[in-house]
């Protein structure tokens, strides 16, 4: 009888863990990713399969979020289901107690912290590396094609772009393109018509401006090691401007240090033992590894909050669980923020805060389950 329960309960959460992962990954590739693949997807310069391979790179990051979110989801719409039907009651009448009938429940869940801590601590940081690497390769080949109409483009160190409408590959008009050194905008272009050409031999891409009107700003003095910027715009009219050149290589990936937040928990781990070495504080890392081994503890974090949730809200509805859930979530990653927030601030223990929300729901979902067991 147990293992038939077992079974039968499993294969609820299974399925309708599928169906919100799911859910919301699509979610999640709608808001965030999309921005991030519209220059490839716009363009048909850049063939399908490069922007499949894109979005497949980018799905890790989305599954740190989707699966905690998931999960909580399904524990909450399953465990309903089950008392609304009385169900639980009739398992109590077999001399079933809940905690036993968990038991399935909560090995989903340390499986599902498992497979989380393998993407966050090193597979989303290394196809976040390699999707970026991927784009510096696709505009290294076909610079044009991250020339998309009507959007800004700020895939260029140092230029921010806007075009107004394309003609054929090269061609181009209402082009704006600003400059920015040190933060300031030094230099502003409109450009009634442009032909742009490509040089990847030596990894720029030049624009030739027509009917431009360029507006400089003069540059001062260094102040240390950054260069003031006075004066106001003046404006300068070309029938044919002189030639800008955009160089392709600063953006390679690959010259840069990574972003914390692109790095892999053994990545940290040495950056934050050089520093130490050169008497930096290493905060801002700390955080960011505690951040990764807090993310992957989020699963079972939600599933254990999530049965007792579910159970008390006897509710069959699925506008009730993703309400719930996201509340839960919202809950969840507001400590997060926090702790990242406070990354600078070591006196404060940002790297413990982030520390908060999987002690504050592994604490109450235990202590909410054993009060559940005790009257079901």
């Amino acid at each position: 009888m147990m293992k038939t329960l077992h079974r039968y309960v499993a294969r609820q959460i299974l399925a309708t863990l599928a169906m919100t992962v799911a859910v919301f990954t699509g979610l999640f590739l709608i808001v965030n990713v999309l921005k991030e693949i519209l220059p490839l997807l716009l363009s048909p310069q850049v063939p399908f399969v490069s922007v499949l391979q894109a979005v497949a790179m980018l799905l890790p990051f989305g599954l740190i979020f989707a699966l905690p979110m998931g999960l909580l989801t399904a524990t909450l719409l399953v465990f309903g289901r089950l008392s609304a039907d009385q169900e639980l009651t009739a398992v109590r009448a077999g001399g079933v107690s809940l905690v036993a009938l968990v038991t399935p429940v909560l090995w989903i869940g340390l499986i599902a912290s498992g497979v989380s801590a393998f993407a966050t601590l090193e597979l989303a940081p290394r196809c976040r590396v390699a999707f970026k690497e991927m784009t510096y390769a696709l505009g290294i080949a076909r610079p044009t094609a991250l020339l998309v109409e009507q959007r800004y483009i700020t895939e260029f160190p140092g230029w921010t772009i806007y075009i107004g409408k394309r003609r054929g590959d090269a061609e181009f008009e209402n082009v704006l393109l600003y400059e920015m050194r040190e933060g300031q905008l030094v230099q502003r272009i409109h450009a009634r018509r442009a032909r742009v050409t490509a040089n990847p031999g030596n990894r720029e891409m030049l624009f030739q401006l027509f009917e431009a009107e360029i507006f400089t700003r003069s540059l001062g003095g260094e102040s240390g090691s950054a260069t003031n910027v006075v004066g106001d715009l003046s404006p300068v009219f070309f029938d044919e401007a002189p030639p800008v050149r955009l160089d392709l290589s600063a953006a390679q990936p690959s010259q840069g240090q990574p972003k914390f937040s692109e790095m892999t928990f053994v990545q940290l781990l040495a950056e934050r033992r050089e520093l130490q070495q050169r008497g930096i504080d290493a905060t801002p890392v700390l955080v960011n590894l505690h951040r990764q081994v807090s993310f992957s503890c989020a699963c079972i974090s939600f599933t254990l909050i999530g049965i007792p949730l579910g159970l008390r809200g006897h509710r069959r509805e699925t506008s009730f669980g993703i309400a719930a859930a996201l509340l839960l979530t919202a809950v969840y990653y507001s400590f997060i923020i926090l702790g990242q927030s406070w990354e600078t601030r070591p006196q404060l223990y940002p790297h413990l805060i982030v520390w908060v929300p999987n002690f504050l729901f592994q604490g109450l979902g235990a202590w909410m389950l054993w009060r559940a067991n005790r009257g079901l």
